[in-house]
């Protein structure tokens, strides 16, 4: 089935009416109409629904099945991505969110060659945010990651400060013959709520950068002995901590 989000109130009596480009796609789209079932995320809750009535603008739903397994990470795991060239940072979004990510920060990095244009930013993190949408809900996700706006340096020092785990992956540490294993660290935080992680741009952190982040309890990962793609990291990542915990 088909999977939607909506922010629209459960009413009283159990209805939901979902408008816009996701009304447009259940009728137009997909061609559906009254009795057919689709799954409905609502307050990061998932619920089969009937279609009561619909056209192209609105559709008018009403809960037949509450789904209670949860399908997220039990811990929150944010991305901080030097900004990189050309598509990837779509790719990272498109994939990370497959793979359970709950935030992303592009970082304006000092080797990010990439400057984005402050004017279509607005633009841009919209675009990324609908790729999230679309992954989420392709994934059976119960909720859409949140795509911020590029930060630099000290916002992403203040960010860090919310987050219990904080980790900075360094392509130093995977030259290391004697390095700690991703595994082993993640084995000591299963008790912490949320997790931060620093990816570099395709040239990697500056070593001031990495030296402020060790300064601000950011702890070094090596991701396994080769040095990976700065669109590859990110989800290897993520894929090691759903191995982990799930």
């Amino acid at each position: 089935m088909q999977r939607y989000f909506t922010n629209e109130p459960i009413e009283e009596n159990n209805t939901v009416t979902i408008t816009g480009e996701d009304a447009h796609h259940m009728i137009q789209v997909m061609r559906m109409s009254s009795g057919d079932d689709v799954y409905v995320v609502a307050n990061s809750q998932t619920y089969t629904m009937t279609i009561l009535e619909g056209t192209s603008k609105s559709v008018l739903l009403q809960i037949k099945e509450k789904h209670e397994q949860s399908t997220e990470l039990p811990i929150k795991v944010s991305i901080v991505c030097g900004l990189p060239k050309g598509d990837k940072l779509e790719l990272i979004t498109q994939k990370a969110t497959e793979l359970g990510m709950h935030t992303l920060y592009p970082f304006e990095a000092k080797r990010s060659i990439v400057k984005w244009d402050k004017q279509k930013n607005e633009k841009k993190i919209t675009r990324l945010q609908k790729i999230a949408k679309e992954a989420a809900e392709q994934s059976h996700r119960s909720f859409i990651p949140l795509i911020h706006k590029p930060i630099s340096l000290t916002e992403l020092l203040e960010i860090s400060k919310s987050y219990d785990v904080k980790f900075v992956a360094d392509e130093e540490d995977a030259k290391l013959e004697q390095r700690q294993k991703f595994a082993d660290q993640l084995k000591k935080v299963y008790d912490k709520k949320s997790i931060l992680i620093v990816f570099g741009p395709e040239g990697g952190l500056d070593r001031q950068e990495v030296q402020l982040l060790l300064e601000n309890e950011f702890q070094p990962i090596a991701l396994g002995p080769r040095i990976l793609r700065t669109e590859t990291a990110p989800l290897y990542a993520l894929a090691a901590i759903s191995y982990e915990y799930e």
